[in-house]
């Protein structure tokens, strides 16, 4: 059993963190990057990345095993309720809300994971998939609209952090 691991202080400035979230252990946040209410990061068995401007919504868990760690890359949303668990998120994706990723797994750049999709340990995402299911499968490619509103996603949380943190002040 691993001990508790105290919160490890690598915040980029501009990120966010709001006062219900979890954040502890081996976990670095980018500038811009925001989470949400409820959300836990247990960065207690590996490494948690989270990249610029992305975002952990509401009663999301990102958590990690050893030598899986939970890498977020820049411009990711991450949906309310979701758990994603030893993976990696490339940039410019969306986790939908209650969706699943699994240790291993990987979600190619510009994808999306539709709510409530499971993808299962070790899974490989092409970059540009649009995924739903249990277990999750590839239905088609993203669309210009799609990326549209990942980018919008994004940009959203980006401002509305920015809102919070200054309410802060």
């Amino acid at each position: 059993m691993h001990s508790p691991t105290p919160q490890t202080d690598l915040r980029a400035p501009t990120c966010w963190i709001a006062p219900s979230a979890t954040v502890l252990g081996h976990v670095t946040l980018g500038e811009q990057s925001s989470v949400w209410f409820g959300a836990v990061l247990r960065g207690d068995t590996s490494e948690i990345s989270i990249g610029d401007g992305s975002n952990v919504q509401d009663l999301a868990c990102l958590h990690c095993d050893p030598g899986f760690p939970c890498v977020i890359e820049e411009r990711v949303t991450i949906g309310h309720g979701a758990i994603v668990h030893g993976a990696h998120v490339e940039r410019d994706s969306l986790i939908g809300i209650r969706a699943v990723v699994l240790n291993g797994a990987r979600i190619g750049t510009g994808s999306i994971v539709a709510a409530g999709a499971l993808v299962p340990e070790g899974k490989i995402i092409p970059p540009g998939s649009m995924v739903m299911g249990v277990p999750g499968k590839v239905v088609r490619p993203v669309t210009a609209e799609d990326r549209q509103m990942i980018e919008h996603a994004a940009e959203h949380y980006i401002e509305n952090a920015a809102h919070y943190k200054q309410c802060e002040q």
